[in-house]
């Protein structure tokens, strides 16, 4: 595969078919990006290992138009109580609210979810994956890396992004260093088909007997887990009357039950030490590995997905300067630490064996759900970090004001257009950069100049109106798509913050916001900060100044398509 005239090969090696991979490679292919999936396995991991998904993952796969495809194998709006020793609920956890237009917490099957991901790349000629080929070595050159893999088969890209777990060669390969701990605990996991217990919701026991965990999933699966004491070896956790002795407490006929899997596992806590060096980037378990009680690893890779692909895209597209991909390591890592963090706190507190100090953290916790504020934070799930960028790509003005949203995602309520009614919002906005304006035209409110740059950019631009105003024409544009605010969620939005006019990136991050007035000069400011060049990339496609490819409208009900 390897080009005499110098030219890369393709545009992004991704290193490993996994989930956060897949993700990648989608939102590349729709971006018209040349990427090569190499997988040193022969086909996709065909057991469940993830078992929690989040309402920002399946906004993700929503903006790559599969989130339809993924839906039918997750339990939405999932409720997972923490209980005592005698089953006695401690704390419960059932976010109310979809800000972002999904549950908080839905339970899936990986597998099948993974499945649909890589199926989704049979939309584009351009995404190719190599099955059982093992990268053996990567050399940096001066405008491509080299790439060896399986039997000595080579590749020239741009850009390689290991996502290829917590014992990736990619890493190895960059020479950075994996800090954290492991923890000394073991755990025993068992995939159950045809649920034996049946009931939709799950639970952590923290039971200083044994502390469990008992997870419902799509498709008839339960997932167990049991703690291994540390004076039970491998092979007795192995044997399958320990298995029956485990699920004796929570089962009326252990024996009889479907096990699809079982495995021991330790918990880690680690970080990359750098997510890129020159052209080698990292991301999901490559770059993070943290402790399953916040059921956030799997989630925490689709948000460095969709971080980084929409920075490569724009960055091979040739519409934007490599060093928007330094923002990747600024703006993930702090979060994902976060996580870690979270997580690691949280198996603590769990998992306590001594009853002593158990019966404290019982006490505390039952104290606490007494009062009301802290009842809500627990069970709105309020203590989970959100991402907020105080630095990457994002501006901040003294303007803005110490509760700015800018850095923050925004919010996705279902609107109205003149051409469809109850819509997301994101179906609407596209998958690119998008402009939005309050009660505003943002023509009028940008000026031609700025105007023109977002559009050569392939910007969105819409007016967000109370839904009343949606069929007015007094103030139409062609290049303008109307939206209106059919559960008031935006105008309450825009009631609580003093910007008017959003700039959204293409993960939907607040990347700059105004007031009206300050506009134009905002928009050169931002244009600056992100390193976008309006017209600075060679279209593959023919349809404009950026790569893009065409692609279905997104497969959430109703989809919407706007100018361009």
């Amino acid at each position: 595969m390897v080009d005499g005239s110098g030219a890369a090969d393709v545009d992004v090696v991704v290193v490993g078919a996994g989930p956060v991979g897949l993700t990648l490679a989608n939102i590349l292919g729709l971006r018209g990006v040349r990427t090569l999936v190499i997988e040193e396995r022969d086909t996709l991991i065909d057991y469940p290992r993830g078992v929690g998904l989040d309402d920002e993952a399946l906004r993700t796969f929503q903006s790559i138009g599969l989130v339809d495809r993924v839906l039918p194998h997750t339990v939405p709006n999932q409720i997972l109580r923490f209980v005592d020793a005698k089953r006695r609920v401690l704390a419960e956890m059932a976010p109310p609210d979809a800000r972002f237009g999904w549950p908080k917490r839905n339970g899936f099957v990986q597998p099948l979810v993974d499945a649909e991901l890589l199926a989704g790349l049979d939309r584009f000629e351009h995404v190719q994956v190599r099955w059982g080929s093992p990268v053996t070595a990567c050399q940096e050159g001066a405008d491509a890396a080299t790439v060896e893999y399986g039997d000595r088969s080579t590749v020239r890209a741009r850009y390689i992004v290991g996502c290829d777990g917590g014992r990736s060669i990619t890493r190895r390969m960059m020479g950075v260093s994996f800090d954290g701990t492991t923890s000394s605990t073991r755990w025993l996991v068992v995939d159950i088909a045809n649920d034996p217990l049946g009931h939709p919701n799950s639970e952590v026991g923290a039971d200083p007997d044994r502390p469990y965990a008992s997870i419902s999933i799509a498709h008839g699966i339960r997932r167990f887990e049991f703690m291994i004491h540390a004076d039970e070896t491998d092979e007795q956790a192995g044997d399958p009357a320990f298995l029956t002795r485990m699920l004796a407490r929570m089962v009326p006929h252990p024996e009889r039950v479907d096990v699809i899997r079982r495995r021991v596992y330790t918990h880690h806590s680690r970080i990359a030490g750098a997510f890129r060096s020159g052209r080698l980037l990292l991301a999901g378990d490559a770059a993070h590995l943290m402790p399953v009680w916040q059921g956030q690893g799997y989630n925490s890779g689709i948000r460095d997905a969709a971080n980084l692909g929409w920075k490569l895209a724009a960055v091979v597209g040739g519409c934007a300067d490599d060093r928007l991909l330094d923002t990747y390591d600024a703006e993930r890592r702090k979060h994902a630490r976060a996580m870690i963090d979270l997580s690691t706190t949280v198996g603590r507190v769990i998992s306590p064996t001594n009853r002593t100090v158990a019966g404290a953290r019982d006490l505390l916790v039952r104290s606490a759900s007494i009062v009301p504020s802290l009842k809500r934070y627990v069970l709105e799930m309020r203590f989970k970090p959100m991402p907020r960028y105080e630095q990457g790509a994002v501006l901040h003005t003294a303007a803005n004001g110490t509760d700015s949203p800018v850095g923050t995602l925004f919010i996705q309520p279902r609107v109205d257009t003149r051409d469809g009614c109850d819509v997301l919002l994101d179906d609407v906005l596209g998958d690119w950069f998008a402009v939005l304006c309050w009660n505003n035209d943002p023509r009028n409110i940008l000026g031609e100049a700025a105007f023109a740059a977002w559009k050569a950019l392939g910007a969105r631009f819409v007016a967000l109106r109370p839904v009343t105003q949606l069929h007015w024409t007094g103030q139409d544009d062609p290049d303008v798509l109307i939206v209106g605010d059919r559960t008031g969620g935006l105008k309450s939005w825009f009631d609580t913050h003093q910007e008017s006019v959003l700039f959204l990136r293409p993960d939907r991050c607040i990347a700059a916001g105004c007031i009206a007035q300050r506009a134009p000069d905002l928009s050169a400011s931002l244009l600056a900060a992100l390193t976008l060049t309006p017209g600075g990339g060679e279209s593959r496609s023919g349809t404009g100044s950026l790569l893009y490819v065409a692609q279905p409208a997104p497969q959430s009900s109703g989809a919407v398509a706007g100018p361009a």
